[in-house]
């Protein structure tokens, strides 16, 4: 009997990763798309074009599992909401079903990418835990008692739009919020904050890029603080603070036993989840904050 297989499709706020998967969860026939700028009709179309590029590799696959940057109703599969896609009001599922022929299940990102920490990662043999996925925003998912809690209609857990600070910068997309936790600690944060100390120390490697025409990404900070570079650091040590500050909130409301941090931004490492750590030992509550492990995805 050949082994089964889904695909497997993870979009984020500007890219969308996707794959076949086996029951192993090895990952085959990988795919990528951007779709900075996108309308309605083109994001579906990305999501289909995506999707039929890897199951011309493999006929065989059983269904589809999008999770989406996107407030999703559980019973419906529909997505109600969006910070940085275009996805009001859609009825995903049974768009994506009756376009590719497939069943389709689909959650939010961060919901399944907490499932899956539980099922095969970081959370697994726990029943309380928390996803913070820092990307180009910030998603969330909670484990609680066992299960993913998604809220009265499916709505639920997005962390990342915790405010933070009453007074703080507008957030990002259509969050109608300020102070929001995706605009203080989010992947797209350190690369703003990151742009902000290249032209305070141009003397920094940092500096340096931006001299020589370089966009200052989160990556790009990334990649030069693990080479050493002071400023860079400095950007990661005061996002992971701010990233504390929130996870304290977390902590102190829902008692977890492990918190993981996913998405692209946790490629900076300890850089990042140190400082994180020394705020939540500084200000959680003592019980919660003893309970609770944070570890990268």
């Amino acid at each position: 009997m050949p082994p089964r297989r889904v695909i497997g499709i993870d979009a984020g706020g500007t890219k969308l990763l996707g794959g076949v998967v086996d029951e192993e969860l090895a990952v085959h026939h990988r795919v990528y798309r951007n779709w900075r700028g996108a309308d309605l009709a083109e994001t579906l179309d990305i999501f289909v074009e995506a999707v039929e590029e890897v199951r011309a590799t493999a006929p065989e696959v059983e269904a589809v599992g999008f999770g989406i940057p996107a407030l999703v109703e559980a019973e419906t599969g529909a997505s109600l909401w969006s910070t940085h896609l275009p996805l009001e009001d859609v009825p995903f599922r049974d768009l994506m079903s009756e376009r590719l022929g497939l069943p389709v299940y689909v959650d939010n990102d961060a919901n399944v990418a907490m499932l899956a920490e539980h099922r095969r990662g970081a959370a697994r043999d726990v029943d309380h835990a928390l996803m913070v996925a820092l990307g180009t925003g910030i998603g969330g998912g909670l484990l609680l008692d066992g299960r993913i809690y998604r809220g009265a209609i499916g709505v639920g857990g997005e962390l990342g739009h915790m405010v933070v600070d009453l007074d703080g910068p507008e957030c990002q997309g259509a969050c109608p919020g300020r102070g929001c936790l995706e605009v203080l600690a989010s992947g797209t944060t350190i690369g703003v904050e990151g742009q902000a100390a290249a032209r305070t120390r141009p003397d920094s490697a940092l500096g340096r890029r931006l001299a020589a025409g370089r966009d200052i990404t989160g990556p790009l900070v990334t990649e030069l603080a693990h080479s050493g570079d002071e400023a860079a650091r400095e950007v990661l040590d005061a996002v992971g603070r701010r990233l504390g500050a929130g996870l304290t909130g977390l902590i102190n409301a829902f008692n977890p036993e492990v918190v993981v941090i996913g998405g692209g931004a946790v490629a900076a490492g300890e850089l990042l989840l140190e400082p994180a750590r020394e705020v939540v030992a500084e200000r959680a509550l003592p019980p919660a904050a003893g309970a609770a492990r944070i570890v990268a995805a």
